[in-house]
């Protein structure tokens, strides 16, 4: 186990790395340093051929209040403010550009920026009680930052209506507009989130791989650009040697043996 300023890294166990945002004195909050500590990890993890799936999560009451608002509030010129929120874009984009699929497992309250990394990750499993927010807006800054991530997960009136209110919304309803995948109680979060993370591992490493790449990049596109990007990823997976033992495998009724090329 690691520690980066605060946050603890856990070296990959079946494939699994974990990622803990630990400073429940600010409830978790995103500060340059986080965010910097955060963005070389996630590099370092995407680099590494042992971790299959990352884990983000936080401890104590919750996890992210979002942006530490002493620190933004301590910034006073233009060219602070926009190097925090650049950082804070680019660890969204690298979780989303990054090689392994990621899981937020929330708990307590996701808030601003912490609810637009909870959108960045591929995947989001929440406890009952927890609550999502870009409430921004209340304290006269508009979540537009976290409005990228949120807007593309949910429809646009429910995300305007988030923005708008800056209201915080329960794992029920997150589940339902598309934030989040499922929600548990407390006491069950972690064995859900583990068996999720399990059965993803347990493919092709590469598979995995081009079909993240492939996800994001199609959502882009014009539909008849995306099909035929789409083919050719296809075309080029298929020439691949997992490719060929999955389906063999298939056929022979055993596990794939993977070879992650």
């Amino acid at each position: 186990m690691k520690k980066t300023l605060n946050i603890v890294v856990t070296p990959p166990i079946n494939g699994i790395s974990r990622i803990k945002l630990n400073e429940p004195s600010t409830y978790n909050a995103l500060s340059s340093k986080t965010l910097k500590s955060l963005i070389n990890i996630f590099k370092s993890l995407n680099n590494e051929n042992k971790t299959k799936v990352i884990i983000i999560e936080g401890s104590g009451k919750g996890f992210s209040g979002g942006h530490d608002l002493k620190e933004i509030r301590s910034l006073k010129k233009k060219l602070k403010y926009k190097k925090l929120f650049n950082l804070c874009s680019k660890l969204m984009l690298e979780i989303i550009e990054g090689e392994k699929p990621v899981i937020a497992k929330v708990h307590g309250a996701a808030f601003a920026a912490g609810c637009q990394l909870v959108a960045s990750c591929d995947l989001a499993v929440s406890s009952d009680d927890a609550i999502f927010a870009t409430p921004g807006v209340n304290i006269g800054l508009f979540c537009s930052t976290p409005m990228v991530a949120v807007s593309r997960k949910v429809n646009r009136k429910k995300t305007m209506k988030m923005l708008l209110t800056g209201d915080p919304i329960n794992a029920a309803y997150a589940k339902e507009i598309g934030l989040i995948n499922d929600h548990y109680p407390i006491s069950k979060l972690e064995d859900e989130v583990l068996a999720l993370a399990k059965k993803i591992a347990s493919k092709s490493n590469l598979t995995i791989k081009i079909g993240k790449k492939a996800f994001y990049k199609q959502l882009e596109m014009p539909l008849r650009k995306a099909y035929q990007y789409t083919s050719e990823v296809m075309t080029k997976n298929a020439m691949e040697l997992d490719a060929e033992e999955g389906i063999l495998a298939f056929l022979e009724k055993r596990k794939p043996n993977w070879k992650n090329k």
